[in-house]
């Protein structure tokens, strides 16, 4: 999340799968894979060169971030992770930083695990020690009336105090 103050926590709560298939989720180690990374390739992922996204109806997460660090510090195992493979083709990058960010994304994907969320699974993901994506869904999903097409619903959280969770923000996913 391209934000100052990123949320601890997402989750997806699965209404409805979608009628085609695809959309499986995934989730990968994040500390785990900037751990293989080279120091300087740590470096330059730490430096604010990368864009992605719009950045709207947020709330509690700070201010937009824009251009942004990947790594919050480029020692493995701490900060915030901001990355997803999307960002590759909207970054306007120098060399050295599309290589470096393009290693990490092929680390992430080394050991991942994918899973398809159906109706009335809840997923929580602590987004500081883990990156969660999800694949395409597959194609016709235009014909697909809106009330019969998947329905995720995304919920942001922060750990508080004594480890309480409280609520930052939420965002409706198709």
């Amino acid at each position: 999340m391209n934000a100052t103050l990123p949320p601890d926590y997402t989750t997806l709560l699965c209404v409805r799968s979608g009628p085609f298939g695809g959309g499986r989720s995934s989730l990968s180690d994040v500390h785990a894979a900037v751990a293989r990374l080279s120091e300087d390739n740590r470096a330059l992922l730490a430096e604010p060169a990368f864009h992605y996204g719009t950045f709207f109806d947020l709330f509690g997460v700070g201010e937009e971030y824009k251009p942004f660090p990947v790594l919050d510090a480029s020692d493995p195992g701490k900060g915030f992770v901001r990355f997803t493979a999307k960002m590759l083709g909207r970054s306007e990058l120098g060399q050295a930083h599309a290589d470096a960010a393009r290693e990490l994304a092929e680390e992430l994907v080394r050991e991942q695990v994918r899973f398809m969320l159906q109706p009335g699974d809840y997923l929580i993901v602590n987004q500081r020690r883990f990156l969660h994506g999800r694949e395409a869904l597959h194609v016709g999903q235009e014909s697909v009336p809106a009330a019969d097409r998947r329905l995720l619903l995304q919920l942001f959280l922060r750990a508080g105090a004594g480890a309480r969770l409280g609520r930052v923000a939420g965002r409706r996913h198709r």
